[in-house]
């Protein structure tokens, strides 16, 4: 069984001291692949150096994400894009909005995500979407810098039907993690009216940890909670859901 992961932060502090057993423990139940979300400058250097650490295993996006948005994003913004023009990212993120702490930068929230969704349509590439408070204004922004070269993922989706059926509209698939396991959750109910083939598997660790580790630092091994959580919603086997959102995966990162 292979799995990927398609959205974890294995490079911030809370691996520093056992980085290969984290790393090992998820190849041991079968995940093949890390894909690492930018967040700002500061973080930048850890992110490339944890890819350099394990090639070909964890694979670097660049962005700005939503919350690093402040007084000096314009000039966060010019060390992505320079970093961009220097060499190959996977996918542009994680971008989008985020408006649960405040909303003192809103308006340099909707630039930055807007100047980041241009580059990934001059370069090709996908964007991975961070929306906390926000889906309704993400979505809309979505539609109207859509023109049909968009594409990526709505990480960590965690909202209504509705919700879910726009940004698959859109071209996008919904990005599935530990919060799927929460008692209180409705998202398994939204899972349960999507199809497989708009999943895609993630963990966000070191956050959002499933159902039985809550509370503990996550980790790309506890996807399987996540994988097992999804097939007995849907009725399937944890064969078929792995397979298919790897496929997805796939389809997103071109590999």
């Amino acid at each position: 069984m292979t799995l990927i992961d398609t959205h974890c932060h294995l490079y911030l502090e809370e691996f520093a001291a056992d980085i290969p057993e984290v790393i090992q423990r998820a190849e041991d139940e079968g995940v093949k692949k890390f894909y690492l979300p930018s967040i700002d400058r500061e973080t930048f250097p850890a992110l490339l150096g944890l890819e350099a650490r394990f090639p070909g295993k964890c694979i670097a996006m660049t962005g700005l994400h939503p919350c690093s948005v402040k007084e000096q994003f314009l000039d966060e913004l010019a060390f992505m894009q320079q970093a961009l023009q220097k060499r190959k990212f996977t996918a542009i993120g994680e971008i989008g909005l985020d408006f649960y702490w405040d909303r003192t930068f809103e308006q340099q929230q909707y630039e930055a995500f807007r100047t980041q969704m241009g580059w990934a349509k001059e370069h090709g590439l996908p964007i991975v979407i961070h929306s906390r408070q926000s889906m309704a204004e993400t979505i809309q922004t979505v539609k109207e810098e859509q023109n049909g070269r968009l594409r990526g993922i709505f990480h960590c989706f965690n909202d209504s039907y509705d919700s879910a059926r726009q940004i698959i509209d859109l071209g996008f698939y919904l990005g599935i993690g530990g919060v799927v396991t929460y008692k209180k959750s409705t998202l398994p109910e939204v899972v349960g009216k999507v199809g497989l083939s708009h999943l895609v598997l993630e963990t966000d660790a070191p956050y959002l940890t499933p159902v039985p580790f809550r509370g503990k630092r996550n980790e790309s091994s506890y996807l399987k909670y996540v994988v097992e959580r999804i097939a007995g919603i849907k009725s399937v086997s944890v064969e078929e859901v792995a397979a298919v959102t790897t496929d997805n995966a796939g389809k997103i990162f071109g590999y």
